[in-house]
């Protein structure tokens, strides 16, 4: 069974099912409680699990993540919300310094099943603080796994698996897709998800990977293959439909995770398609093309036909609203890097 839901909604039902099956998840954050965020992303849960459960924090960004990380101390498995995306780096230094690294630090007897929700991304007509995207410098840190839902049925599984993972989990949620709505296999198992059902706690793959570090392929090509993930999603697979209705065939990569990338699934697409432009919000300057463009480079080599292309935000401040329109990845950026990598 499936039903319609935004992808906000999603990651209400998410949580709420992680709750339901596991009693040492609780929620933390500003104004998640009573008004269910300023999203609304947890509305109702206070209500149903109770302000023990559903913790309304103060405006302290830096003392929530470091109250996560007391409680996963304690056996707790703590979701902290971060209201937007500018407002995080207050706890930068708990997050990179401390969370990311105790595992590690302790030799790996020590887990820190903590996960840290930010809405990120423009498109919703807000400025900068609140339209960001600083995956790349969380990526850069070893210790932390980074995801990004691209719709509102991965967001539903992946928001439970990365609850159920060992491992601290940043989860962008790209704000301007809250409200898109798609089929969510609602009635999935826990065994389908990847999750034990007792302890709730992720289930490894026979290969020894899960789900969430699996990139997906969402449409079939030979000319060109389009990597995005999160918010740029939605324009790659409309630019694949104008170049399909123009001759040309393009596939398209959802990465999912930012660290760890799929690096072999992106370089099967490349070896198939020999031409790749990837998309992102953030800023193309250090962000996480240009990593994938430098291992494609070392590893597909042969396989290229042109050199790889990439489409993001522009080394700037988040603009105002009136232009971020020119700064986003949209339509017709993508489809000037695919004109440019078929015409090399």
């Amino acid at each position: 069974m499936s039903e319609r839901l935004a992808l906000a909604k999603a990651i209400n039902a998410g949580l709420r099912r992680s709750m339901e099956r596991d009693p040492t998840v609780l929620l933390m954050g500003e104004d998640i409680g009573a008004l269910g965020g300023v999203f609304r992303v947890t509305e109702g849960l206070q209500q149903d699990f109770g302000p023990e459960r559903v913790v309304d924090t103060p405006l302290a960004e830096s003392g929530i993540v470091g109250t996560a990380i007391g409680l996963a101390y304690a056996g707790y498995r703590a979701v902290c919300e971060i209201q937007f995306d500018g407002f995080v780096f207050p706890a930068y230094d708990q997050i990179t310094t401390q969370l990311a690294k105790l595992h590690y630090r302790t030799g790996g007897a020590l887990e820190l099943p903590v996960v840290i929700r930010i809405p990120y991304g423009g498109g919703i007509g807000a400025i900068e603080h609140h339209s960001e995207s600083p995956e790349a410098l969380f990526a850069h840190t070893a210790g932390l796994r980074i995801l990004s839902p691209s719709n509102a049925a991965d967001a539903y599984t992946m928001i439970q698996q990365a609850i159920a993972s060992p491992d601290p989990v940043i989860f962008f949620e790209p704000k301007a897709r809250y409200w898109d709505k798609d089929d969510v296999a609602t009635s999935a198992t826990d065994a389908d998800l990847g999750i034990a059902p007792v302890s709730g706690r992720s289930v490894l793959s026979e290969d020894g990977q899960d789900d969430l570090q699996r990139a997906r392929l969402l449409r079939h090509g030979t000319d060109v293959t389009v990597v995005g993930y999160g918010p740029s999603v939605k324009p790659a697979l409309a630019a694949a439909e104008v170049a399909e209705a123009e001759g040309r065939s393009i596939e398209v990569l959802d990465l999912r995770s930012i660290s760890p990338i799929d690096f072999d699934s992106v370089a099967e697409s490349v070896r198939r398609t020999g031409r790749l432009v990837v998309v992102h919000e953030a800023p193309i300057f250090f962000g996480a093309g240009a990593e994938i463009a430098a291992r494609i480079g070392q590893e597909c080599f042969y396989s290229l036909e042109a050199p790889v292309h990439r489409v993001g935000g522009f080394h700037m401040p988040y603009p105002v609203s009136k232009v971020e329109s020119h700064y986003l990845p949209n339509l017709d950026r993508i489809l000037q890097a695919v004109d440019s990598v078929l015409a090399y």
